[in-house]
C-alpha cells in the first residue's frame, strides 16, 4: 500500500528520482506534479493575508517546482533529507522571497516573523483555533464556544514561532513528525516534545477559564 504522506510510496519515488536525475523529462514531471497540491496548501496557509488578493499561491508553487527541477540532480546525488521536506523548504524559500519583495515595494514588512519563515496569517490562525478547540455543537453553548476559540487564539500568540509552525504542519498540513523534523532541521524527538509542550502551554493558559483543548 502506498504511503499516505508520500504519493505513490517511497519505492516509486526512489524510482522516479533515479530516472529524473538521469534527465528523463517524464519522470521529472511526474515526480514534481504529484506534490503540487500539497505545496499549494502549504503556501496558502502561510501567505500573508494582505498579499493573498494579489499573489496566487499556485504561482509561488510553480516557482518552487522550477527550482526543484533545476536542483534535482544534485538532490538525488546527496539526498540530504527526504524528498517532500526538501520541496517544502524550497517552497518556503520562495514564499519568503515574495514577502521580501512586497516589503521592499511597500516600504513595510508583511512577514510576521523571520521574513516569512514562520508567518502566521489570521486566516490560518483561525483554522488552527478550529482544529484545537474542543468540539461542542450544542446550540446553547455557542457563546461559550466562541469564547473558547478566542482564548485558544490568544494562547497561540503566546507560543514561540517554531512551536506554532509545528502545530500548523501537524494539524493543518497533516505532516508526520519525521517530516516536520526534517523540514525544521531538528530531531524527531524534539519535534514531538515541542508539539506536546505547545499543547500543554495552551492548556495551561486556558486552565483558569475552564476551557479545553481537544487533543
Amino acid at each position: 500500500m502506498a504511503s499516505a504522506s508520500t504519493p505513490g510510496g517511497p519505492d516509486d519515488t526512489d524510482h522516479l528520482l533515479r530516472n529524473a536525475a538521469a534527465g528523463e523529462a517524464a519522470a521529472i514531471e511526474r515526480l514534481l506534479e504529484r506534490y503540487r497540491e500539497r505545496l499549494r496548501r502549504m503556501i496558502a496557509l502561510r501567505l500573508d493575508d494582505r498579499l493573498a488578493a494579489r499573489v496566487d499561491a499556485s504561482d509561488v508553487v510553480q516557482e518552487a517546482l522550477a527550482d526543484a527541477a533545476r536542483k534535482l540532480a544534485d538532490y538525488a546525488r546527496d539526498r540530504p533529507l527526504p524528498f517532500y521536506p526538501w520541496l517544502h523548504r524550497l517552497a518556503a524559500e520562495r514564499l519568503a522571497a515574495v514577502h521580501r519583495r512586497h516589503r521592499r515595494s511597500k516600504a513595510r514588512s508583511v512577514a510576521r516573523e523571520e521574513s516569512g519563515a514562520f508567518s502566521w496569517p489570521d486566516s490560518s490562525a483561525q483554522l488552527m483555533v478550529n482544529s484545537l478547540a474542543a468540539d461542542d455543537t450544542t446550540p446553547s453553548h455557542a457563546l461559550l464556544r466562541e469564547e473558547q476559540r478566542r482564548q485558544v487564539h490568544a494562547a497561540l500568540q503566546e507560543l514561540a514561532p517554531i512551536d506554532r509552525e509545528i502545530l500548523m504542519m501537524h494539524y493543518l498540513e497533516g505532516l508526520s513528525f519525521p517530516e516536520i523534523a526534517a523540514i525544521l532541521d531538528i530531531g524527531e524527538g524534539a519535534s514531538k516534545m515541542r508539539h506536546l509542550r505547545a499543547l500543554q502551554r495552551i492548556r495551561a493558559l486556558m486552565a483558569g477559564n475552564g476551557s479545553a483543548v481537544s487533543r
